[in-house]
Formats: C-alpha cells, structure tokens, sequence
C-alpha cells in the first residue's frame, strides 16, 4: 500500500488551489462558468473536490485567473495525477466518497467510538458480525466483499511508514459480546496486539469517569503532513458522511479528543483492562 499523496488528497489539494486562484482574481463561480461556457455548478463542485477536474479544465482556469504558466504545468500535472486510480477503486460497491482515500494519506487519525471496535482494529469475525447485524438484509457475498475490504484497509497500520493511530473507546465497547464470546474474545485479544505497535495508541473511557465529551457521536479526526492539506474531522452514521473542514469545527473536535483522552484510562491500564475482559469471556 503506497503512502504517496493519494489521488483524494491530490484532487482535495488541487480544487483547494483552483478556489484560491479564483478569489485572487476576484472572480465569481457565476462569472467563471460564463466565461469558460459551463455551469456554475460545476466549477462549485471542483471547487470542493466533489467531482474530478480534467487537465484541460484546469489549464483553462488558471489561464483565466492570470497565473503564470510555469505555475499552471504544475497544477495540470497534479490535475492528472488527481485522475489515477487508488487501491480503493476495487471496492467501489464498498467504499463511496473520499473517505478511504483522505485515510490512506492521512499521517494521522484520532477516532472516538462508543458503540464498537474501530475499522482499522476489528478482526475479520467480527467484522462480519458487525456487517450482519447493521446490513440484515445484504447477501453473503455482499456481506464478504465488505469484509475483505476492511481487511485491505488495516494494512495502512503496518506499513512501512504508518500513520500515528489515536483510539480512545467507550468501555461499553468492551462489553458488547459482538458475535458471540469467541469472536468478542479473539477481537479483545488483538487489541492488546494492536496496542503493541509503536504507532498505535488505544485507551478506554471506563464508566467510572461517568458523562464524557465524546456521547454525542463517533468521529475521526485526519491529520495531514503537508501544510497544503488542512485536517478534517469525519463525522459518519448509517445513511450520511459528514466533512468538517473549517478550522473552527476542527478546533472543536480536537479539543473533543483531549478531554477524552484525559479521561480515559492510560494505555498501560487500558491493555490490562481489555485483557481482564478478554479472560470473563470463556469460549
């Protein structure tokens, strides 16, 4: 799994750059659309990486907003490298928007969850019973397809250059017997396994630490290494996919996850909590 810029990031960057150039020339969408003949809309949805952008509808772009040509090569070049496929784009029944993309390239993710294991650490049983239990009318091979997808989304952990992984998990997680005790026990064990490698960071917030920050929704934050490429906080449920790039949402929900961690227990004492879980649960 290539840790380059993936093609997401690259269009994400790029619509960044195109809206940028725009405003410097003080231009509206509106007048954009009219002078290049097309919709408003389109440019609106290039503008926010909804929908890819063709090398020659950049180079025209730019061209309208006055940018020198050496600085138009390079968008055009990222314009094309924009259009590549990632690994992802085999699961395309499986994965929709950017989100498997942004975390590909992300060099770092801290998540919140209550109610189960994160994507990146279940095991595969119990992936499958999560699919089962949240999808009850998918067939068998729906149901493995999005299995194996999960599973091709972990190696991000063990890559030779992996992201900085942040969990921090509602202790109800631990005593949800998720496809039976087996599967809960073999999902407690590996994440203790988990917890072992040195870019991977678990804790838990026991019940004892009563109301916390983190009630309200289960949320991802994704933090990128060039300054081009500002975080963004990944808001999901079972219908929609929230975004939040504003800096003041992203502010928020970071401090979300600092008043999490500081109420959770320490990863030390979390491993020690998951393991004594894993052993009340006699196969």
């Amino acid at each position: 799994m290539s840790r380059g810029p993936s093609p997401t990031v690259r269009r994400r960057r790029l619509a960044s750059e195109l809206r940028r150039f725009r405003e410097a020339a003080e231009l509206t969408i509106d007048e954009v659309g009219e002078k290049l003949e097309c919709s408003a809309s389109k440019i609106s949805r290039i503008e926010t990486g909804h929908v890819g952008v063709t090398p020659r509808d950049v180079r025209d772009m730019l061209e309208l907003y006055g940018i020198p040509e050496e600085q138009r090569d390079a968008l055009v070049q990222l314009a094309r490298e924009a259009r590549q496929k990632g690994w992802w784009h085999s699961y395309n029944e499986v994965f929709t928007g950017s989100f498997v993309g942004l975390e590909a390239d992300a060099s770092s993710l801290h998540t919140h969850q209550a109610l189960l294991i994160p994507g990146l650490l279940q095991t595969e049983a119990y992936t499958r019973a999560v699919i089962r239990a949240i999808r009850p009318d998918a067939d068998p091979a729906e149901v493995s397809l999005r299995v194996q997808a999960r599973q091709e989304r972990q190696r991000l952990l063990t890559d030779p250059h992996p992201p900085e992984y942040w969990a921090v998990l509602d202790e109800a997680v631990l005593h949800r017997v998720t496809g039976g005790p087996e599967v809960m026990r073999g999902q407690l064990l590996k994440l203790v396994e988990a917890s072992a490698l040195p870019n991977v960071t678990i804790q838990v917030v026991p019940f004892s630490a009563g109301a916390h920050a983190g009630m309200e929704a289960p949320f991802l934050i994704l933090g990128f290494p060039e300054q081009a490429d500002p975080d963004v906080v990944y808001v999901e449920n079972s219908t929609t996919a929230v975004y939040l790039e504003q800096p003041a949402d992203v502010r928020r929900y970071s401090l979300m996850f600092d008043h999490l961690r500081a109420a959770a227990l320490p990863p030390d004492d979390t491993v020690d909590l998951v393991q004594r879980s894993a052993e009340r649960l006699v196969c």
